[in-house]
């Protein structure tokens, strides 16, 4: 009898703490086994398989992020070592955004993606606070001064995001600065902000929310991916203008921080659907559809849209996740963290 009862208390103590890290999981413990066991490889890099298998900032950014909302501390660490020893090559704290396996030296661009470099330590400092790492802290400090330092900037009374260091300043370009508003992961600036406290985060914040109301490109008044902030916002030069497949992000983007308003999202929604519910992408110039994409990871963002907007339940066959490419598979279990987390009822 005495055995037994020191086994159970030993099962006690073993099981609380595995139920308590369970319960701070959004991402479901065999959705992530799928989407590593297809993105992840040994080495802890993500491979982005519809370009060559290439890695890159955002990737590891994602990955850093979808493993800690899938509470795996070992995969997490996987992915920041790829990412500190390979990417973090630069000497101004930022990542170089393009790693390939087919050429050596695999980095082939030094060039930084905000977006990634976001993301990054984003992920770090979620991570630094829910498993007590100050290395994960340190790194995040690192990398969000170097953000701060090297890609916010102030034009024209709005604060601006450049999406790298080099290319998009008003010095490179005739249109610039040139910005992506999708490259505005608006849920991870008060965390940088605890980070590295500075004005600058929450005015990064409300300028480029503002921004993206104010984007009203074409017979749909539909963001850009690339945008001239020079004086009057317009799609930017030398690139499609088009709401493509980066713009598609910002309703995911603002829907994850619960900053939207409902005027903004419903012309979003209109915009970006298609006449059976599929997600498109549109010519700017005509309102042409570009792209229809039947992908259910693409698909998930008008989900969540009805969900939030409408409080429409996701149906069934998108409730449950299979890999099918790098970047709609990522977006697919963003979206299904989210609704997990902050719309259960649309479950």
């Amino acid at each position: 009898m005495r055995y037994l009862l020191i086994f159970a208390l030993l099962m006690v103590v073993l099981v609380r703490p595995v139920e308590a890290d369970e319960r701070q999981a959004s991402v479901k413990a065999d959705a992530w086994v799928e989407y590593k066991s297809k993105f992840l490889d040994s080495s802890g890099r993500i491979l982005d398989d519809a370009n060559g298998n290439v890695s890159h900032s955002e990737g590891q950014g994602y990955g850093l992020l979808l493993s800690f909302l899938a509470n795996e501390p070992a995969d997490f660490e996987q992915i920041w070592s790829f990412t500190r020893r390979e990417l973090l090559l630069r000497d101004d704290g930022l990542a170089a955004w393009k790693w390939s396996p087919d050429v050596d030296p695999h980095v082939t661009d030094v060039n930084n993606a905000t977006d990634g470099d976001i993301l990054i330590a984003y992920g770090l400092a979620l991570a630094a606070e829910r498993w007590s790492r100050s290395d994960y802290s340190q790194a995040a400090v690192t990398i969000a001064k170097a953000i701060l330092d090297k890609t916010v900037i102030d034009h024209g009374g709005r604060t601006l995001l450049l999406p790298g260091v080099a290319g998009f300043s008003a010095s490179d370009r005739d249109d610039g600065p040139v910005i992506n508003p999708s490259y505005w992961v608006f849920e991870a600036l008060p965390v940088l902000d605890r980070v590295v406290p500075s004005p600058k985060w929450r005015a990064l914040g409300a300028d480029g929310k503002a921004m993206i109301q104010a984007m009203k490109f074409g017979p749909q008044d539909m963001p850009a991916d690339w945008v001239s902030a020079k004086t009057t916002l317009k799609p930017a030069a030398g690139f499609p203008r088009e709401f493509g497949f980066n713009a598609l992000r910002i309703p995911l983007y603002v829907m994850r921080a619960e900053q939207a308003d409902r005027e903004l999202l419903l012309r979003l929604q209109r915009g970006m659907s298609g006449p059976d519910g599929e997600l498109v992408t549109r010519d700017l110039e005509t309102g042409a559809v570009r792209a229809t994409l039947t992908d259910p990871g693409y698909r998930f963002i008008n989900h969540i849209l009805a969900c939030v907007l409408e409080g429409t339940k996701v149906p069934e066959d998108a409730k449950a996740f299979h890999p099918t490419q790098y970047y709609p598979s990522t977006l697919h279990l963003l979206g299904l963290s989210f609704v997990e987390e902050k719309h259960p009822e649309c479950l």
